[in-house]
C-alpha cells in the first residue's frame, strides 16, 4: 500500500500524539520517533515494490506460457501476485496490511528504548490499528472519488490502459492537494 509521503507523516503524528495524550506511551523525542514510524512505513513500502518487482520478472520469464494460454495478463498478474504475496507473508488487502503495519509499529514501540510504556501490547497495538484505519478510509474515499470523476466521462476509458492509469494518477494527485496532501 502506497501512502502519500504527508499522509504517513499525519498518521506518524497521530500516533506520537494521541497515544501520548492518553498516556499509553510517552516518547523522549517526537521528532526523532517520528523518523522511526516513517521508516516503518517506508520498509513495508520497499517490500510491497519487491513483491511487485518479483510478480513482474516471473510473468516475463512465463511471457510464452501466456502467448499459447491466451491468458489475459492482468489477471496472471494478479494470481501470481496474490501468490508470491503469500509466500512472502505480505497481505494485499489495504486493511489486512494496515493490520500488518500496526504490528510493526507496536513491536518498534515494544523495542525502543526512548519509549515509556504505559498500556500492555494489544492494546498499543488497537490503538495504532485504529488511526491506521482512519488513513484507510481517508484513502479509501479518495480512491473512490477519483474512480467515479474517471467514470464520469462521456467517452468510456478502460481500467488499467495506459491512458486510465495517467488518468488516475493527475485526479489523485488534484485530490490529494485539495485535501493538503500533497
Amino acid at each position: 500500500m502506497r501512502l502519500p509521503e504527508k499522509l504517513m507523516e499525519r498518521i506518524a503524528d497521530r500516533i506520537i500524539k494521541e497515544l501520548g495524550e492518553e498516556k499509553i506511551i510517552e516518547v523522549e523525542d517526537p521528532y526523532t520517533f517520528k523518523k522511526k514510524i516513517l521508516a516503518v512505513f517506508k520498509e513495508a513500502e520497499e517490500e510491497e515494490r519487491m513483491l511487485d518487482e518479483k510478480t513482474k520478472e516471473m510473468l516475463k520469464e512465463k511471457l510464452d506460457l501466456l502467448e499459447e494460454s491466451s491468458l489475459d495478463y492482468r489477471t496472471a498478474y494478479r494470481a501470481v501476485r496474490a501468490k508470491l504475496a503469500e509466500e512472502m507473508n505480505i497481505h494485499t488487502s489495504r486493511r489486512e496490511r494496515m493490520n500488518q503495519i500496526a504490528n510493526m509499529i507496536k513491536d518498534l514501540i515494544m523495542k525502543d528504548e526512548s519509549v515509556e510504556i504505559y498500556e500492555e501490547p494489544h492494546h498499543i497495538r488497537n490503538r495504532i490499528r485504529q488511526i491506521l484505519m482512519d488513513a484507510v478510509k481517508e484513502e479509501e474515499e479518495i480512491d473512490r472519488e477519483v474512480r467515479e470523476r474517471i467514470k464520469s466521462y462521456s467517452r468510456r476509458i478502460v481500467e488499467g490502459t495506459p491512458e486510465w492509469n495517467h488518468l488516475y494518477r493527475r485526479i489523485y494527485e488534484d485530490a490529494l492537494k485539495r485535501r493538503g496532501l500533497l
